[in-house]
This record gives structure tokens, sequence and C-alpha cells, in this order.
């Protein structure tokens, strides 16, 4: 008696077991995955614009950043060129007299339209480069000095000469080196 009563014990446990370990999913239709990628509905604006590094910074007040930033750049030229020329004059002893031009032959004012144009221009015939003695602004490689190339042409007159100690940020080059295969930058540490 003790044996058949301990049988329909065990059985009842697994028949309990066997019920609450299952769930009601049973209806085995194909289940629909949620999206999992980014959502790009709605409205979005432009927040920055760095086409040339440290020019925005630099000839953009902060009265304008946010206004300048949602321009568009085939705008940036007609609207703040007066500003950036004024800044030009204002910052660089090189701009001081009337008629003084930069090493590319432009003064404040077309120094201050081609500046105010916030995007990095490519060339598709000649190298590229931010500047290599002979190509300007013809696109950029990760090894081109910028800063002192924009630096010149702020603050080194028209044959780079003038205001040397304004004219260089004094770093020839990156301080490691970069990768050789895509995205060909340097690894952080």
């Amino acid at each position: 008696m003790k044996k058949i009563l301990r049988n329909i014990m065990g059985i009842a446990l697994v028949g309990a077991l066997a019920l609450t370990s299952c769930d009601n999913d049973d209806d085995m239709s194909p289940v629909t995955p949620t999206p999992t990628g980014p959502d790009f509905s709605g409205v979005y604006m432009t927040a920055d614009q760095m086409g040339r590094p440290a020019i925005n910074t630099v000839f953009v007040s902060s009265s304008m950043k946010d206004e300048f930033n949602v321009t568009p750049p085939s705008q940036q030229g007609a609207k703040y060129a007066s500003a950036f020329a004024a800044g030009l004059m204002g910052l660089s002893p090189a701009y001081a007299n009337a008629g003084d031009k930069n090493a590319l032959g432009l003064d404040a004012a077309t120094f201050g339209s081609v500046l105010a144009t916030d995007v990095l221009t490519v060339s598709t015939t000649a190298p590229t480069t931010f500047y290599d003695g002979t190509n300007v602004l013809t696109g950029r490689n990760l090894a081109d000095d910028v800063i002192t190339v924009e630096l010149l042409l702020i603050f080194g007159g028209e044959d780079f000469t003038e205001n040397p100690t304004l004219s260089d940020d004094n770093v020839s080059s990156n301080d490691k080196d970069f990768s050789t295969s895509f995205p060909y930058l340097a690894t952080p540490w």
C-alpha cells in the first residue's frame, strides 16, 4: 500500500512540475520581429559644422554659433563673410593695412568669404592636400598640418614671414603613426 501511495505521489509531482514549467504560448504562429535599428523619424537639425578645423571656433562668436551651424554652407559666404573679414582684421596684424593680402593673394574681405563657407574643398584633378607648397585646399590628408597652414594664411602675410610667433602651432606631426588600413586613424593609446 505504501508503495502504491508513493508511486501515485511521484506521478502527481512529475505532473505538477510538467504543468508548471509550460507556458500558454502554444499557438505556433510566427513571431514578428521587433525593429532594433535606429529610429530616423522626426525632424533633425545640424548641431555643429566644422569643415575646416578651428575656423568656426575662432571666427564665429557665441552669439552667432547656433545660427551659423544651421545655415547651409551655400549661404554662409554671403551671410558671414563680413563678420569673418572683421575677425581677420581684428585678430591679425597681417591685415592691419589697406591692401594687405595673404600668401594666396586674398585680402581680408575675400579670404573672409572663403573661410565663412565652412566646407572642406576637394579637387578631383589635383593631389589631395590641405597645402603642400603648391596645391592649396584640394583636400586633406590625415598627416596634413592643417592648423599651421590656417595660421600661416591668417597671420603669415604675403609670404608666410609675418608674425612668425603666431604662424605655427609648433606641432610638426601626429604623436602616433597612422594606420595603413581604413579608417587610417592612429590608435588612441
